[in-house]
């Protein structure tokens, strides 16, 4: 792309859409190339992504921060070895201004449609408003996890109690005292079940696969260290590729050779063993595929969390959805407050209502 070859008629040279990790990442790099016919639109009123929208209790990173960051923008100050999500915002925010990206965001501003016109050689992006902008590059940057999923189950739309997303979290709803229950045991799930397991009365986890569950290898970061990587960044930048082929070594196991994750498979029983006494729980929360074939999640919190009396853990599935309760597929009716839904995101289409329209009309 030459910076001087502006396209005729074209409003910008780039239009990025999505203003989290990627979408922000892409910005920052046009601003240091020399780019400045660029703009970001974003759906939302402010830059984060999924760090701005899931703010459910216990959100935090699964991969360590430090190499959970953009490799040009280290960060020494880094609270914790898997920073909480409010940290992880301010970081990305921080970032954007640093690298004088901001004035170059459109926020509530969700894009509809993005069509190529051939002959002219340029997009065609139009806005829910029915704002109509044209540029020679269009960028997504739109992440797998953005749009939430949710469940189809029979008589939902007949509850009358509260009922949200893990990433619509409703902080204006108290759960203290109530009938919860929560469906899906995955990533999110983990994180938020043990903070508001001592906060309810009642906890229902519908569970329809038990996820591995390995330790987390969390911990605070201390003062020596973060002033050794603010003063000698290269220590920061060799504690990050330690980090980086500490986890890649697990490509054995999970892409070469699924014995190598034999071991890990152990860890992980021993694991459950430990945190649960009870074996007919033990037996509900033992995967029984190999471990890898799901996403392998990290947690010290959240097998004690299930061995509380007002935590049961539910496989049976869910038959139907009443205006007050819940029934599972045996038949037994719960009665309950409120589900949270812990059911992740629509990872196979997050493109989601946004239509883009390429060569020869192909959508």
């Amino acid at each position: 792309m030459s910076k001087n070859n502006k396209a005729a008629r074209a409003d910008h040279q780039v239009i990025v859409v999505g203003a989290g990790f990627s979408g922000l990442c892409m910005a920052i790099q046009l601003k240091e190339a020399g780019y400045d016919d660029f703009v970001v639109l974003e759906k939302a009123g402010d830059i984060g992504g999924t760090w701005r929208d899931n703010i459910y209790p216990g959100c935090a990173c699964d991969v360590p921060s430090h190499l959970y960051s953009y490799s040009f923008a280290p960060n020494p100050r880094w609270s914790r070895m898997f920073a909480p999500q409010q940290e992880i915002w301010d970081y990305l925010k921080r970032c954007a201004d640093k690298f004088g990206v901001t004035p170059h965001m459109r926020f509530n501003c969700e894009v509809e449609k993005a069509e190529y016109d051939e002959q002219k050689q340029i997009w065609h992006v139009t806005t829910h408003d029915g704002t109509e902008l044209t540029t020679r590059i269009f960028v997504s940057g739109i992440g797998a996890l953005s749009i939430p999923a949710y469940p189809k189950l029979p008589g939902l739309e007949n509850f009358q109690g509260e009922a949200f997303h893990s990433a619509r979290w409703n902080h204006d709803y108290d759960l203290t005292g109530k009938r919860v229950a929560a469906v899906g045991t995955g990533a999110s799930a983990i994180q938020f079940v043990p903070r508001i397991a001592p906060q309810v009365e009642q906890l229902d986890l519908y569970q329809r696969t038990p996820p591995w569950v390995l330790s987390k290898p969390d911990r605070r970061m201390t003062k020596i260290e973060k002033l050794l990587f603010k003063t000698l960044p290269m220590t920061q930048k060799l504690f990050r590729g330690g980090i980086y082929w500490w986890m890649e070594s697990r490509v054995l196991g999970l892409a070469v050779d699924p014995r190598a994750m034999k071991l890990a498979e152990l860890y992980g029983r021993h694991f459950i063993r430990r945190n649960i006494k009870d074996p007919e729980l033990r037996k509900k929360v033992t995967p029984d595929y190999t471990i890898g074939c799901k996403r392998i999640l990290m947690s010290d919190e959240y097998y004690p969390s299930l061995n509380r009396d007002n935590v049961a853990v539910l496989t049976d599935g869910i038959q139907e959805v009443k205006a007050h309760s819940i029934v599972d597929g045996k038949g037994v009716e719960r009665e309950m407050d409120c589900i949270i839904y812990g059911t992740g995101f629509k990872v196979s289409d997050p493109i989601g209502p946004m239509q883009i329209i390429g060569k020869g009309g192909e959508e």
